[in-house]
């Protein structure tokens, strides 16, 4: 009797890494049957786009799992959540997470503000003590839910594999299987992941990363067994090194409007939480229109998938990109295609002939009249970003995990961290200046591997294009190296070989 395991895609990004690659077939092809979990909204849309033998796709049911945070002791939840995200150990870099805690005290109000001193107290103990970090585990798991007792009758899991070891709402569907004595698996599917989450949400099995460096974070910093935890690279980039989503230059160029003649500057926003980006854009927008760049350029601003929550300082800083593309010329626009608006509907037969649009909206399209809680983290979008690092002559950026995919194109990068002039407008919002962020562990990593270069004034940002536009193959060198120590494997093959390491759990 074939295998039966469960598969939570909570994200945009899971969704890629388990069903734009190689990963899914090779366990189907093993003999393994999957039951993806993912938003409700998309069930329909994956269906119709993935669908084959051998796969189920049934709801997360976000709304469940909130209901629950929301109801059942809220506040020892929240402050559980909090000591889980910032309660890595010593051992290993915790700037990312040293930034959350600020911005938790500097949010808090009310009973958080009473209740903090104290947690900090308790945050030191877990940081400290490999004993206070499983007795946290143990705590969380107090908290499980009887969301899914449903589907774990109807299919009876072998595993329960997962994009997170239970950082996000997948943490309730994980303490449902630990609970019935079923092995958790997590696959790490961010860059940065091991370094900004720390401690599991649920009790877990095994894991799977891109790296030794991924798996020190996790052994050292959150106490994994390191017998337990799989270096297998990243499968969501052998599209990358295998060129699978990557359009023609000439395609690509007629699609946005680029001239052919001129030289491309692309910037992907990034670290939005914590600090605007808008400067950054018009420190380059300038740069472009006064022809102050050693080549005559054109600028292609991507925006975050964040700036299309529900949040007023994000909105605001989309329309002022927005606005300065039909003021500057010679920039232009990229706005990623919601997740729910790449997938199609069953009947909807020009998308399932391979015909996806680029969306300048939001909407759901996939889900009927659900709205899809995965948000702008799109599956489809990787042909866009792939050819746009590609065909990119400078790649530029915040820290983002970009870096490395930009790496993966051979293209040279400029991490670009000007510090806005006051912050956030809303006074009550956490503000993280971009010079301040440069010892996080990621962004340490990629400054010191000499992938790139970091520019933090206008001048700096100047000089660092002008440079990698005179001197394309100077990174080339570092490139291969940091790709080598961040995500191990580069032959295209990473879906495969992690593939084949959860069918061997199985086994």
């Amino acid at each position: 009797m074939p295998k039966r395991i469960f598969i939570s895609a909570d994200h945009g990004l899971a969704v890629i890494y388990f069903l734009q690659t190689d990963l899914l077939p090779t366990l189907l092809n093993a003999g393994v049957e999957v039951v993806l979990l993912t938003d409700d909204a998309l069930i329909e849309g994956i269906n119709a786009r993935f669908g084959r033998p051998g796969l189920i796709v049934e709801g997360l049911r976000f709304k469940q799992c909130r209901t629950y945070y929301q109801t059942e002791k809220p506040a020892m939840q929240y402050w559980l959540d909090f000591l889980r995200r910032a309660g890595g150990s010593y051992k290993i870099n915790l700037g990312a997470v040293e930034a959350y805690r600020e911005q938790v005290k500097f949010e808090a109000t009310g009973s958080r503000r009473a209740a903090f001193p104290v947690m900090e107290t308790a945050l030191h103990l877990v940081r400290s003590s490999p004993w206070a970090r499983k007795t946290l585990v143990d705590l969380q798991s107090r908290f499980t839910a009887n969301i899914y007792g449903d589907l774990f009758e109807r299919y009876n899991p072998a595993m329960v594999i997962a994009a997170t070891p239970g950082w996000r709402l997948d943490r309730y569907l994980l303490r449902e299987a630990a609970a019935r004595g079923i092995p958790n698996t997590a696959v790490i599917v961010g860059w940065d992941n091991p370094s900004s989450y720390n401690v599991p949400g649920a009790r877990m099995d095994f894991a799977t990363c891109w790296s030794q460096i991924q798996k020190d974070e996790l052994v050292l910093g959150s106490d994994w067994n390191p017998a337990h935890v799989n270096i297998g690279g990243i499968p969501s980039y052998d599209g990358y090194f295998n060129k699978t989503w990557q359009m023609p230059r000439e395609d690509y160029f007629r699609l946005h409007g680029l001239d052919p003649h001129r030289k491309l500057i692309a910037y992907a926003a990034s670290f939005i939480t914590f600090s605007p980006n808008i400067q950054n854009i018009e420190a380059l927008a300038r740069l472009v229109t006064n022809n102050e760049l050693a080549e005559p350029s054109q600028l292609l601003v991507r925006l975050h998938p964040n700036h299309f929550n529900d949040v007023p300082r994000f909105a605001e800083e989309r329309e002022r990109v927005r606005q300065f593309v039909r003021e500057f010329p010679h920039v232009h626009l990229v706005e990623p295609v919601s997740l729910a608006d790449s997938l199609p509907t069953k009947n909807d037969a020009a998308t399932l002939s391979g015909g996806f649009a680029q969306s300048k909206g939001g909407g759901s399209k996939g889900g009927g009249e659900q709205r899809s809680e995965l948000g702008y983290y799109s599956g489809e979008d990787m042909d866009e970003k792939s050819s746009m690092m590609a065909h990119a002559d400078v790649f530029t950026t915040v820290y983002s995990t970009m870096v490395v995919e930009a790496a993966c194109h051979h293209t040279p990068v400029v991490a670009v961290t000007i510090d806005h002039e006051y912050g956030w407008k809303e006074k009550d919002k956490f503000y993280l200046p971009l010079t301040e962020i440069g010892h996080w562990p990621t962004h340490d990593r990629f400054r010191k591997s000499g992938a790139g270069q970091v520019a933090t004034t206008p001048a700096e940002l100047r000089a660092a294009l002008n440079h990698a536009l005179t001197n394309p193959a100077a990174y080339a060198p570092a490139h291969a190296k940091f790709l080598a120590d961040e995500v191990t494997f580069t032959d295209g093959q990473a879906a495969r070989r992690t593939g084949e390491y959860l069918v061997s759990l199985l086994k």
